[in-house]
């Protein structure tokens, strides 16, 4: 698990109610229910009990809920915007006798339900309703291919070698049937029902084309939870994104999408972006056996703020070499922090876009508990590759934590207007 990453787009506080809902919103950025203000609503005095879930009077859409992302572009969304509240990651496999016809059928009907409830407007029939009242909400749909689907699809010339499948590490505990997959479908918003919404569209456009192989449900915090934004927790309570590479960098395209041309891609793959996605289970009873002490120098950052054991701030660079009066380094030789920077990995660097996870309880009283980890590159062989190789020499995280589901997805460049995703793929 590479070290945590800051979340790109400032969180929003809800507007005041006395506020007038943005302009131009479709049907759903109508007057908010509680859910798409993202207040709590509690019984108002003398209120009668079974009220208490209801809102006292009508108010207007919060920010949070008529936030929009947009889904033509240059690069897919899902992949710089800020970390959404809720996330589905969900993998298709091809069902028998399909091909590259029908895998074209469906990223049109895919790209088309996506530009509409991106935009916070209903599918074009059979829509569920359950996004009703609510706004865009930050809604991301991103789409990639799988290894698998080159030659399902008879596409085989067109498979990019950074698809090669991914080496085993040693911290891998992988389940096959939770990994990989034809297609891939990262769903985010910054409301559960508007995800959830998107999520079973996807699903009824998939018809008799493809069938789900997997999916992981995933949140972080919601935007406005927090007095002042500030990089997000996961769910050992370390802050979670400190160095994450930031799209105002110069070297920041270079790093996580593949260039439009001089690239060894295909050139469907101009703007386009690799995935690596983890399901990593934290062992969270151990972890948290550990004192604060001893989780902060595992990790190499302080809990409280993300500073460096070195000192400063959170965002003061990491003094590697600073030492204590017994002559050991401030910042622990296999500090998971230390291990993962950029110049400790020849430059490596992956753009981490996280959710969190909870499933439940084991039969012996454990969590079912982690993260989602999506990371993002320009070539995985020089971004997650490199940097997973080196913790596994050595990072103290290590013990802490599991690999139990992996794929490798590549994720086409944007659709211009008029197009749909991976048509340059599939009709080239």
């Amino acid at each position: 698990m590479a070290e945590p990453s800051q979340s790109l787009r400032p969180q929003v506080t809800a507007e005041s109610p006395s506020s007038p809902p943005a302009a131009g919103l479709s049907r759903r950025a109508l007057l908010g229910t509680a859910g798409a203000t993202g207040l709590v609503l509690g019984a108002a005095a003398g209120a009668g009990v079974g009220y208490a879930a209801a809102p006292a009077q009508a108010t207007p859409l919060s920010s949070v809920g008529s936030d929009r992302a947009m889904f033509h572009g240059k690069h897919q969304p899902g992949i710089t915007e800020g970390l959404q509240a809720r996330g589905h990651l969900v993998a298709f496999d091809l069902a028998a006798g399909a091909g590259r016809k029908e895998a074209a059928a469906l990223l049109r009907r895919w790209s088309t339900t996506a530009q509409r409830l991106m935009a916070g407007e209903p599918m074009t029939q059979d829509d569920t309703d359950v996004a009703r009242d609510a706004g865009p909400s930050s809604l991301t749909v991103t789409f990639g291919f799988g290894n698998s689907f080159f030659a399902r699809t008879g596409l085989e010339k067109q498979r990019p070698a950074a698809l090669d499948p991914l080496p085993d590490f040693s911290s891998d505990h992988l389940d096959s049937s939770r990994s990989n997959g034809d297609l891939w479908v990262q769903i985010g918003a910054d409301d559960a029902l508007v995800a959830f919404h998107a999520l079973r569209a996807v699903q009824k456009d998939a018809g008799s084309a493809a069938r789900v192989r997997w999916q992981m449900n995933g949140f972080n915090r919601t935007p406005g939870a927090t007095a002042h934004p500030m990089t997000a927790r996961n769910l050992m309570g370390q802050l979670d994104g400190t160095r994450n590479p930031k799209p105002a960098e110069s070297d920041f395209d270079r790093r996580i999408f593949v260039p439009a041309s001089g690239s060894n891609d295909p050139a469907w793959m101009a703007n386009g972006s690799y995935a690596v996605v983890r399901r990593i289970r934290m062992l969270l009873d151990d972890w948290e056996k550990l004192s604060l002490a001893a989780q902060e120098d595992v990790i190499g950052r302080r809990k409280s703020n993300g500073a460096p054991l070195s000192g400063g701030t959170e965002t003061t660079a990491m003094d590697l070499e600073k030492a204590r009066a017994d002559g050991e380094y401030v910042v622990p030789i296999n500090a998971h922090a230390r291990i993962t920077r950029p110049d400790q990995n020849g430059g490596a660097a992956i753009l981490r876009r996280p959710f969190s996870y909870h499933d439940g309880i084991d039969a012996d009283g454990t969590p079912d508990a982690g993260l989602l980890f999506v990371c993002w590159q320009a070539d995985p062989l020089r971004g997650f590759v490199p940097v997973q190789r080196k913790l596994d020499r050595g990072d103290a995280l290590s013990q802490y934590i599991r690999h139990e589901a992996s794929g490798l997805f590549a994720v086409p460049g944007g659709a211009a207007d008029g197009e749909y995703v991976g048509q340059r793929l599939l009709e080239g």
